[in-house]
């Protein structure tokens, strides 16, 4: 049996770094982790390739070679999907195709062969079993949770991971929060299921082996959902792995804000090489808080929530929504000044979407306001809702919030703010160093000479060389912020000729 496993293009996005990359050589940011895993419960005597289309093209004869084509997405890859689905279609190679696309809207797809949905350690062996007795059914599916113990190590072997930006990692899967524009919980439930520490280890050491020395990205939608089992097991160890390697890695991962309650909790994460963490604040209204049951964040001073954050030794990325019910003109201004005063120098501001199977999306469709499936990218200027307060007045002050936040003066102001409140850890300072010399020379002619805002940019190098161990932060963070400034003037240019319904 001879399968392709296909991971399909990623439009712009404001994650997608695509106008970062080329200053440091990376044709993607990410590994396809779902498809590597996916790999490694693959009969061992079926021939297996992988191909992913953010680092190259599918070609028909790549198609042609495969008895299957094995694809999976999430929504924002949607367009890309439709496209390898056709090509297939017309080639007359079969697909079996899962993940979290396929499972949320699986009578889309009747052109797909066998829809292999929920969590594939429990129904990929069913279809493969099927596959093997000549009765394959149309679709597999389950109301069951995977055990993250029988998880296999990814199969790296499968790509070049010289092409990306991070490696990843899953230690685990749901989260104990119910934010009703979140299908996190939909596809994953409440209760977290977590790899046993030895699994974690075994997969890191494998990365290890393959010579990897660089960031590693916990894939989790809330790494400290089990906080006991993180400070009492995975965190020590991992705290020793790194130590005994001399720090190989750097990590990073998505966390609740009640990270910020247990000083202990921060204090290992540091130990065990963290040194980034995304949190959702959403915003800092009391009442949008309220509206979108984001309890964790209520009643909170979320500035020094974030504050505290980075004195522990970790950068804290943020995530923010633009058109809850109660927001009003006002919303705007707040944010930006939330954002600024909290240093969060990586704000990503989208506007609410609600994704099918939420809470949100429920309420929506009973009050009579949903217009059109999420396209998946809440930073895109899209919106599958009507809003309270009109589409325009939404759209005049998004357009607002990401001009003023991402304009070049003010986003080396924050840049200057978070570094003046991060204290690095030992650990971190050790694996900052002086950035590679292209990667300099390609953000001074880009960014120092041929942009605009050339003189904020080496302003801010000039004023980084007097704290030398954060030299580097200030290259990459101009790097980030010409990305940031590209992506979300597309988004802008979108949000003037774009007047969705």
């Amino acid at each position: 049996m001879r399968v392709l496993l296909v991971n399909p293009e990623v439009p712009d996005t404001f994650w997608g770094m695509k106008n970062a990359l080329k200053f440091i050589s990376k044709r993607s940011v990410l590994p396809p982790l779902g498809l590597l895993t996916v790999a490694a419960m693959l009969p061992k005597d079926w021939e297996i390739r992988l191909l992913d289309m953010t680092t190259a093209k599918l070609r028909d004869q790549d198609i042609r070679w495969a008895d299957y084509v094995f694809v999976t997405a999430m929504l924002i890859q949607q367009k890309s999907v439709d496209e390898v689905i056709e090509r297939c279609n017309r080639m007359g190679t079969k697909i079996v195709a899962g993940g979290p696309l396929f499972t949320s809207v699986p009578e889309q797809y009747e052109r797909v062969d066998h829809l292999v949905l929920k969590e594939a350690e429990i129904t990929l062996p069913i279809f493969i079993k099927d596959l093997q007795t000549g009765s394959p059914r149309k679709i597999y599916n389950t109301h069951y949770k995977a055990n993250l113990n029988e998880t296999p190590v990814p199969r790296w072997d499968l790509v070049d991971l010289k092409k990306y930006a991070h490696a990843c990692i899953q230690y685990s899967r749901g989260c104990p929060f119910n934010c009703d524009f979140c299908d996190v919980t939909t596809l994953f439930g409440h209760e977290m299921r977590t790899k046993d520490t030895a699994q974690v280890l075994e997969e890191l050491e494998r990365l290890y082996s393959l010579g990897w020395r660089d960031d590693v990205f916990f894939v989790d939608d809330n790494f400290i959902g089990n906080k006991l089992k993180l400070k009492a097991e995975l965190l020590p160890a991992l705290a020793d792995w790194m130590k005994e390697r001399e720090y190989p890695f750097s990590f990073y991962t998505q966390a609740s804000v009640n990270l910020v309650d247990d000083d202990e909790l921060m204090e290992l994460m540091v130990r065990a090489g963290f040194n980034s963490v995304f949190v959702g604040i959403e915003t800092p209204s009391e009442e949008g808080l309220a509206e979108c049951n984001k309890l964790q964040n209520k009643g909170r001073d979320l500035v020094r929530c974030v504050r505290k954050i980075q004195e522990a030794g970790m950068q804290v990325q943020g995530g923010f929504i633009l058109g809850f019910d109660s927001d009003d003109a006002s919303a705007f201004g707040n944010l930006i000044r939330f954002i600024q005063e909290s240093g969060i120098v990586m704000a990503m501001v989208g506007l609410l979407n609600a994704p099918r199977g939420t809470k949100l999306y429920e309420r929506l469709l009973r009050e009579q306001r949903l217009t059109k499936v999420s396209s998946g990218d809440n930073a895109d200027c899209s919106i599958n809702f009507v809003p309270k307060m009109g589409m325009d007045v939404l759209l005049r002050g998004y357009k607002q919030v990401i001009e003023t936040t991402y304009s070049q003066q003010i986003y080396c102001e924050r840049v200057r703010a978070f570094l003046r409140s991060y204290r690095a850890s030992s650990i971190s300072k050790a694996r900052l160093r002086f950035p590679g010399m292209r990667t300099l020379l390609k953000s001074m002619w880009h960014i120092g000479i041929l942009d605009t805002g050339r003189r904020h940019y080496w302003s801010l190098l000039f004023w980084a060389l007097q704290r030398r161990h954060y030299f580097h932060m200030a290259v990459m963070f101009s790097i980030y912020g010409y990305h940031f400034r590209k992506t979300f003037a597309a988004i802008r240019d979108q949000c003037s000729s774009s007047h969705n319904p």
